[in-house]
């Protein structure tokens, strides 16, 4: 009888995306529903200037090899701070301090600034995933170990891999995003039929302000996207920023929106608010992203204010393009004040956390399940308010 060998895997940790072949990164990535971990994006991210050591994003990516085919890969990043994340671990930080932890650096493995769930490890369809997820999940301790790391987390992580890594030790903290379910609508006035007589109003009320202001609302995706627009979009999303000062988030660079533009528009949808007098220029946009049944907002600004124009540009004009075009899911981008009055229900996501110091380890775990159910407690008030014609609550923690 001949033994069956087991494959021979080795490990390598690398700091450019570029020294990793796309075609066979994207073999990983490309299955996924989300668009954020595909080597394009990532590479932009990389070499626009926007995600990089000197940004406090320090590339630091795992692969697993066998022979010379990649088979397995994780997206990670050694972090400074906790700045571009949206899951605010400040308290953590803090309480490490307090312990006299060093609580950065740490591993991170997330899309950056993209509070998108779905990250996971990529693993190659066929290959054993638990033998390799124990590979992965050996490697990075090590690593951390080695180089007095403080933790690993995992952001936004996807629900059906959450099973897959809590069976390794780690914790989930739960949180909260704002999603869009279409719920069968074929046209916008069925959506506008969800909510209470009240709200529907509203909402008409606020398409009316916009094109009162003498705008339209045009839809531009892939192969029909102006490459000026790129750079637009940039100008938008700096000037939203920098009206936030401090909290702005203003991470990316006018590069990164540029260099979409030759390799990766077919993901992008913008939504241009032009004026009677100028069809060039648009007066706002919003800067979308899609994938199979999927659309994703990221960025929005306007070259003046107009009344309700963002709610047009970055929800009703969205939700109607998302109907048109069989989207089933629309998440909107970070934040909730104004997204759960209009059909976005708290909807959960989680975060997957190992700490390597003992006692913040200890204190993690046994309060983790309180904070959760604080949240789940948050969420569910959330959704009890919404101003639809039902108020039960629409999403149950996966």
């Amino acid at each position: 009888m001949v033994e069956q060998l087991k494959p021979r895997y080795s490990v390598a940790w690398i700091n450019r995306i570029a020294e990793i072949p796309q075609l066979e990164w994207d073999a990983l990535a490309m299955p996924l529903a989300m668009p954020f971990l595909e080597w394009e994006w990532l590479h932009v991210m990389e070499t626009s200037g926007s995600a990089t050591a000197k940004a406090g994003w320090l590339p630091n990516h795992l692969t697993v090899w066998r022979d010379r085919s990649l088979v397995a890969a994780a997206p990670l990043y050694v972090k400074g701070h906790s700045y571009g994340e949206f899951v605010f671990d400040h308290q953590w930080a803090d309480l490490a301090q307090r312990l006299g932890i060093q609580y950065y650096p740490k591993l991170l493995g997330m899309s950056p600034f993209t509070p998108a769930e779905g990250y996971r490890f990529l693993i190659a369809p066929g290959e054993d995933e638990d033998e390799l997820t124990e590979i992965m999940v050996g490697a990075i301790d090590h690593f951390c170990l080695q180089n007095r790391i403080s933790g690993c987390n995992f952001l936004y992580a996807d629900p059906d891999w959450q099973a897959v890594m809590t069976r390794h030790g780690f914790d989930r903290w739960l949180h909260h995003s704002y999603i869009w379910q279409n719920q069968g609508y074929q046209t916008f006035d069925d959506y506008l039929a969800a909510f209470n007589a009240n709200q529907r109003r509203n909402i008409k009320r606020e398409r009316k302000a916009v094109s009162a202001a003498g705008l339209s609302l045009q839809v531009f995706t892939g192969e029909a996207i102006p490459k000026a627009m790129f750079s637009q979009m940039y100008t938008f999303y700096a000037d939203t920023c920098d009206k936030f000062g401090w909290w702005g988030s203003k991470y990316l660079t006018r590069r990164f929106f540029e260099q979409l533009y030759p390799h990766y528009r077919h993901r992008v949808v913008f939504f241009a608010a032009f004026d009677e007098q100028n069809a060039q220029q648009p007066m706002g946009m919003s800067f979308c992203l899609t994938k199979g049944d999927r659309l994703y907002g990221r960025y929005w600004g306007c070259l003046q204010e107009f009344d309700k124009l963002h709610f047009d540009a970055c929800y009703y004009t969205p939700i109607e393009w998302a109907i048109a075009n069989n989207i089933k899911t629309f998440d909107p981008g970070a934040g909730g004040r104004h997204k759960k009055r209009r059909g976005f229900p708290a909807t959960p996501n989680h975060s997957l956390h190992r700490f390597y110091d003992s006692r913040l380890a200890k204190i993690f775990h046994s309060y983790i399940d309180e904070v959760n159910r604080m949240e789940q407690q948050e969420m569910d008030a959330i959704n009890q308010d919404l101003p639809l014609k039902q108020t039960s609550n629409p999403v149950e923690e996966g």
